[in-house]
């Protein structure tokens, strides 16, 4: 039997499996309601400004001048088809032989193992669902209804964004609801054109400012958080020493540590989530060190499972007891099935003459959005679903 001592260390109020954006916020939300926090991450720690080896390097200083070798894209297929990726970044993404998987359906699995987890590395888009992605689904009858609306979810967002920082423009635009928005980058002269024309054109089409995680005029809750200004160098996945952008190690994470609540602990990978036949509850977490492989159960009241979609499905699967012998919460055996996969970065380019006597400021680390017109009152095409589109 284990002494007092050592279950007392490894008894938690809440344990949060995952670093990344939402297992981040988890802990923000526990640690500030007074409960003492334990965050697993299977990968490294990295700590924010510290753990940025790139983030101030010139182009010259790479070896490929922050291109990928032949020799590493043709072992690397997937995390190098990720938008961003690069010299400069490699070290944030798990090369494909590290964690390798069959595909029998296209599935490209991009992850990145260390405190932060993808929120380091992620496009830093923030658009909201609107109340189309609520009701089509039982409307046009390809899916079941939401328990939940927009209005429900909107307070959050509204939460999330004053946190976070997000800039953007209020549109009014039914499809895009507006937010808390910082204000945005301002369009370069082309990009205002084609958005002019397209509203003479198309008066059903909207080309505005996407939303964004970016800091353009900090408020005061930035400023606390040790933020500052985004400087619109377009160099965000080498991770930001201004915290321009948002990330859980720059943001959500240290804001918990503040509370005194918070416990990291990287290099956990987790094995399963411990059902308590008798409780009829999960009541903890196993975890194997990936340096010593020693195996330690962590208890808590609360468990937040946020290790992103196919990490979690493993998890749950894994998590095997006499009342779910398939898997944690599988009675109706869909966990790991059906995992969506969206269209990735199909692109098309043009030039335009002209506007040679202008310039614009910086590297824009944001993009517009052709904001969905597309399904939303009405069924119209041989699809269901909305879309958005992001032009440069």
């Amino acid at each position: 039997m284990p002494d007092n001592s050592t279950v007392k260390q490894h008894t938690f109020d809440a344990i949060v499996i995952g670093s990344g954006i939402s297992g981040g916020w988890a802990a923000k939300e526990l640690c500030e309601l007074g409960l003492k926090t334990l965050v697993l991450e299977r990968g490294r720690n990295v700590e924010h400004n510290k753990d940025y080896p790139t983030a101030t390097m010139d182009p010259w200083e790479f070896k490929h001048r922050g291109q990928m070798t032949r020799e590493f894209l043709k072992e690397n297929p997937l995390i190098s088809r990720a938008a961003g990726f690069g010299e400069d970044c490699a070290h944030f993404f798990i090369k494909d032989k590290d964690h390798p998987y069959i595909q029998e359906k296209p599935f490209e699995w991009i992850r990145g193992y260390q405190v932060g987890g993808k929120s380091l590395t992620w496009g830093r888009a923030c658009q909201r669902w609107s109340e189309f992605e609520f009701t089509n689904p039982a409307r046009f009858g390809y899916g079941i209804e939401w328990p939940i609306g927009y209005a429900d979810v909107a307070p959050w967002y509204s939460h999330v964004e004053k946190f976070i920082g997000v800039c953007g423009n209020k549109d009014g635009i039914e499809s895009m609801p507006d937010g808390e928005f910082l204000p945005p980058f301002e369009m370069n002269c082309v990009q205002s054109l084609i958005s002019q024309k397209i509203k003479e054109n198309y008066p059903d089409r909207h080309l505005v400012h996407a939303r964004w995680a970016h800091l353009t005029k900090p408020n005061q809750i930035h400023l606390d958080q040790g933020r500052a200004q985004c400087m619109a160098r377009n160099e965000c996945m080498r991770g930001c020493p201004f915290g321009g952008y948002f990330s859980s190690v720059s943001s959500t994470l240290p804001w918990a540590k503040r509370t005194g609540n918070l416990t990291v602990r990287p290099f956990s990978v987790v094995h399963s989530i411990i059902y308590d036949e008798q409780k009829g509850k999960a009541t903890g977490v196993r975890v194997i060190d990936t340096n010593t492989k020693e195996v330690t159960d962590y208890t808590a009241r609360i468990i937040f499972l946020n290790a992103s979609a196919l990490n979690s499905n493993l998890v749950l699967l894994n998590s095997v007891s006499n009342r779910f012998p398939n898997g944690l919460g599988n009675d109706n055996g869909l966990l790991g099935k059906y995992v969506a996969f969206q269209n990735y970065r199909a692109s098309i380019t043009a030039t335009m003459d002209g506007f040679l006597d202008k310039y614009y400021f910086g590297r824009n680390p944001t993009e517009l959005i052709l904001a969905n017109y597309r399904n939303l009152h009405k069924h119209e095409t041989d699809y269901y679903n909305l879309y958005g589109r992001l032009p440069p």
